[in-house]
């Protein structure tokens, strides 16, 4: 079952302080059109650039993600993605006044919160998912590693282990059961106090707070400590109780893994697609997680790539065997170079030739390297594209197909004895007064062996 595109119905603002920057920002999200993605305009730039949020263009990674194309840069994006992804939206334009997004309290609960009062609206077009086929690995030198996995749906399973009696194993999980509203949205970031110094020293957390971040002790401290801290935060006392500073009452037992889990939905947003597969990530950060969102990227461009061959489920049923696609069209041995139909619809159609040793051609091409004649692998696509046109006509014995001219050929590997061709026939425009423009591709395993434009015209016979 096809799954409709989202947006949200409504505009709606927030603002805050960046947690980096320590700047007051302000961000807009409005509704956008199918297709669109995610992509977050800088309105306080000239000429109001706009970035999409995808992995292209993640430069810098320290404690959040960073976006930048030609001298624009966006930090602290994670949360508003991952509330965005975790809700199944799939486009909206986002209008941000500077270069960080406002922390709020470290989650995406307001995010969520406003999202949900503005409503979501299903759009008309489909959905176009990633489906992973293939593991893709991300590891580095730190024992960090997220793996993903083909599955039925996006899930994610995030594990988190520190050296810290107060914080070390924990583990949160998510897929298409979750109510991320409920269970995810409102885990907030964390850091050890060990780690504060060091951030303000690099010029980092300069909008942190106790009211947007948990901060863990693991350790004894004494007062004059808890003092320093004090005037580091603004507040006039502050107190350690159940591990964590000013007395901060967790959500969860596991809110620090569910926010891990948090940051990796927004980190994998920006491969740009819905996915279908599960997320092992193991030790994540923003590093990681982005690094794998380009792995994934990488993937998506080859999945939706022109050039992608079709997949194929040897094992089904065909929609047209050799008897059917004989009742179809006119020709027969040893010139019906189609075997089977495993796909067709409005603009396109998948089409088999199987290439055996006793094909007639082999005989005189060529008898001690038998190839198969080039002109035959457009001729077979030539077929395949008649069953696609005929499909549209549907009166299939009262009308032909005559091809009138093919541009742009390109032979690109041979073909020989024991391949399998795999050829895919679009439409590139409408058929108008009997005209038919298509463009074909002919595949053995992963390669691409030929390719070309095909236009034909549809003729009655009867």
């Amino acid at each position: 079952m096809s799954v409709k595109q989202r947006t949200i119905k409504n505009a709606f603002t927030l603002s805050g302080i960046g947690l980096h920057t320590g700047e007051m920002a302000e961000v807009k999200f409005m509704p956008a059109p199918e297709n669109h993605g995610y992509k977050i305009k800088r309105i306080d730039k000239e000429g109001q650039p706009v970035i999409s949020a995808v992995a292209d263009y993640v430069k810098f990674v320290d404690r959040s993600n960073c976006l930048e194309y030609n001298d624009i840069k966006i930090f602290t994006a994670e949360h508003a993605l991952s509330a965005l992804y975790g809700l199944g939206i799939d486009n909206c334009l986002i209008e941000l006044n500077t270069e960080e997004f406002p922390i709020l309290d470290g989650s995406s609960r307001y995010y969520v919160e406003k999202i949900n009062e503005v409503g979501i609206e299903e759009q008309e077009e489909d959905r176009e998912y990633f489906i992973v086929k293939e593991k893709i690995v991300y590891k580095d030198e730190s024992g960090t590693e997220l793996v993903i996995v083909p599955d039925d749906n996006f899930s994610v399973n995030a594990l988190i282990s520190y050296d810290s009696p107060y914080l070390g194993n924990q583990f949160a999980s998510f897929d298409e059961s979750t109510d991320y509203t409920k269970e995810i949205a409102s885990c907030r970031t964390f850091v050890f106090l060990r780690e504060i110094e060091f951030l303000y020293k690099n010029n980092l957390i300069r909008g942190g707070d106790l009211e947007n971040a948990i901060v863990i002790v693991d350790r004894e401290i004494e007062q004059s400590e808890l003092d320093r801290l004090a005037d580091i935060f603004g507040h006039d006392t502050v107190e350690v109780r159940k591990g964590v500073l000013n007395n901060l009452e967790l959500y969860f037992d596991n809110e620090p893994a569910r926010h891990k889990l948090l940051d990796v939905i927004g980190d994998i947003a920006l491969c740009g697609k819905f996915i279908k597969g599960r997320v092992i990530a193991t030790r994540p950060g923003h590093k990681a997680n982005t690094a794998t969102a380009k792995l994934i990227r990488k993937e998506i461009k080859k999945y939706f790539s022109r050039d992608r061959v079709p997949s194929v489920d040897f094992t089904a049923e065909p929609l047209m065997d050799v008897n059917k696609i004989r009742s179809l069209l006119p020709h027969r041995y040893p010139f019906l170079l189609v075997d089977k139909v495993i796909n067709i619809g409005k603009e396109e159609i998948v089409g088999i030739k199987n290439v055996t040793v006793n094909e007639h051609f082999f005989v005189g091409h060529f008898p001690e390297e038998p190839v198969m004649p080039g002109v035959l692998i457009l001729e077979a696509m030539a077929q395949c594209g008649g069953l696609l046109v005929l499909s549209e006509i549907g009166d299939f014995g009262s009308y032909s197909t005559y091809f009138m001219k093919m541009d742009n050929i390109k032979f690109r590997k041979k073909v020989v004895p024991g391949d399998t061709l795999i050829f895919k026939l679009e439409m590139i425009s409408p058929m108008r007064r009997g005209i038919a423009n298509m463009r074909g591709r002919a595949f053995v395993g992963d390669s691409l062996v030929c390719e070309g434009e095909f236009m034909a015209q549809v003729a009655k016979t009867k």
